[in-house]
């Protein structure tokens, strides 16, 4: 059952702060139904034969995000309607989705993920790779004009101390800044720093999270 109220203040505490998506992951179709009746248009899904089975049988103006591990082999799935990927993590798979935005005649926008937690299982890159990973594209941006990147994505530390994630997320934030003044000077479209789930959201928010990815929160526990 889907928490009407507390989308609604959501939305009010994040106008003109923060992008929500509705991370709708294991949730039914009518669910999604709806929040998207609400109003809510961005929802996140973190597995493709899901998103896809998803994308098939609900309105056509939904803002699709793959918020996932995402598996080279399987983008091609996803390209024809993705909105926004947000786990790029590596070269290859950014040439990948440009190879299949490619084809569907599409640029695709995605987000760097940058690793900001002390665990491990966690994907991402950190500064350094991410520089590197921005050199790599800058040299061969003539062939990708079917990706675009618009900013970050990070998840914090697991961890039930405040101030550590707070840290965490002013790292990112700041790094993120750094990038919008350098690599992406005036680049408007390089405009999003995604940090921020139901644990954490009003922390993110302070730290300057631009998009807030929100499931437990908006549908009940799983």
């Amino acid at each position: 059952m889907i928490q009407e109220e507390f989308w609604k203040e959501l939305c009010k505490e994040i106008q003109g702060k923060a992008r929500l998506v509705a991370v709708s992951k294991t949730k039914p179709a009518a669910d999604i139904l709806a929040l998207y009746e609400l109003g809510q248009r961005d929802f996140g899904e973190n597995y493709v034969q899901e998103l896809t089975e998803k994308a098939t049988s609900l309105p056509s103006d939904i803002l699709w995000h793959f918020i996932g591990h995402l598996q080279r082999n399987k983008v091609k799935y996803i390209a024809p309607f993705v909105h926004l990927i947000h786990g790029v993590d590596s070269f290859p798979l950014l040439l990948e989705i440009n190879k299949q935005a490619a084809k569907n005649n599409r640029v695709i926008d995605v987000l760097m993920q940058m690793h900001i937690a002390d665990e491990e299982t966690k994907f991402g890159m950190d500064e350094r790779d991410i520089i590197e990973f921005l050199q790599y594209y800058e040299a061969q941006r003539n062939s990708l004009s079917h990706v675009r990147i618009r900013g970050l994505m990070g998840m914090a530390t697991a961890t039930e101390d405040p101030t550590k994630i707070h840290s965490e997320f002013i790292r990112m934030r700041q790094f993120f800044m750094n990038l919008k003044k350098s690599e992406f000077l005036a680049k408007s479209y390089f405009d999003t720093c995604s940090m921020g789930m139901s644990g954490d959201y009003q922390i993110a928010l302070d730290a300057g999270s631009t998009m807030l990815r929100i499931g437990s929160l908006l549908f009940g526990s799983r």
